[in-house]
């Protein structure tokens, strides 16, 4: 490989090295929210240079979790309940698209998708952490093998900005969930809901595959009410970046919360 080929590809492993690196400083609140990213800094910190730190600040913003100055450079944004349940909201709306497409464009192949709900039930009734960490695993998978069959890539490429922001994803709140015997019960609904969904897409049930999927989000707006009521927030990945006057108002409030 010649060297002018081979520097893109440098370029290319830094700026993704940078981007995971800088969403976890980012989720762990070592930037608070309103601070301005000290680009010459931060660059020395994960070892990127400045090129490949300013296109994972870019990237970063476009997800949502940093806001551009008018003036150049980042800071870290903040966010209200009300914006993380929009979030929710809006991947339920997508999620549920895949299980639509995935109903309609199947080849009959869902095994990746069974294997995860077959996975998941009995750990859906266990107690224990170790437990509850595996059915966290596996419920991404279910999620994935669920955009797998969807085919779209317009469609992945929307849900990952909507789930790149804090508690947005399918696997938000293993902290929070694991020693609350509430967020455990339901589980077992979130379980049920898996298990109706790969019986609508087998039986080529869009319409029903796709509400259950917007169903199944109503179950992590109800576990972010349930964490915000009983743990400190702060020290769940993100928490530092939900505005602490708002952590009294529950997520769906009146629009007054945002």
């Amino acid at each position: 490989m010649k060297l002018d080929d081979a520097l893109p590809e440098a370029r290319s492993r830094q700026q993704f090295k940078a981007v995971l690196a800088l969403r976890e400083i980012v989720l762990s609140g070592d930037i608070g929210p309103g601070e301005r990213v000290a680009e010459i800094a931060l660059a020395d910190r994960l070892g990127v240079s400045r090129t490949p730190l300013r296109l994972a600040l870019g990237e970063l913003a476009h997800e949502g979790l940093l806001q551009t100055l008018p003036t150049g450079g980042f800071i870290v944004r903040d966010f209200s309940p009300a914006d993380i349940a929009d979030a929710i909201d809006l991947r339920g709306v997508l999620e549920g698209t895949a299980a639509r497409f995935a109903a309609e464009r199947h080849d009959g192949d869902l095994d990746a998708l069974r294997a995860a709900a077959d996975a998941m039930e009995p750990l859906a009734r266990g107690q224990g952490f170790w437990e509850f960490k595996a059915y966290v695993r596996l419920n991404q998978e279910f999620h994935d093998a669920l955009l797998a069959l969807a085919d779209s890539e317009m469609l992945a490429r929307s849900l990952a900005q909507v789930t790149a922001l804090p508690f947005a994803s399918a696997s938000a709140f293993v902290q929070a969930q694991a020693s609350l015997a509430e967020s455990r019960e339901i589980l077992l609904i979130a379980q049920a809901q898996h298990r109706a969904v790969v019986d609508a897409i087998a039986g080529r049930e869009g319409a029903r595959a796709e509400a259950l999927m917007r169903e199944h989000a109503k179950v992590a707006q109800r576990n972010l009410r349930i964490a915000i009521k009983n743990k400190d927030f702060s020290e769940i990945p993100g928490g530092k970046l939900i505005r602490k006057e708002a952590l009294l108002c529950r997520v769906g409030d009146a629009p007054s919360a945002r």
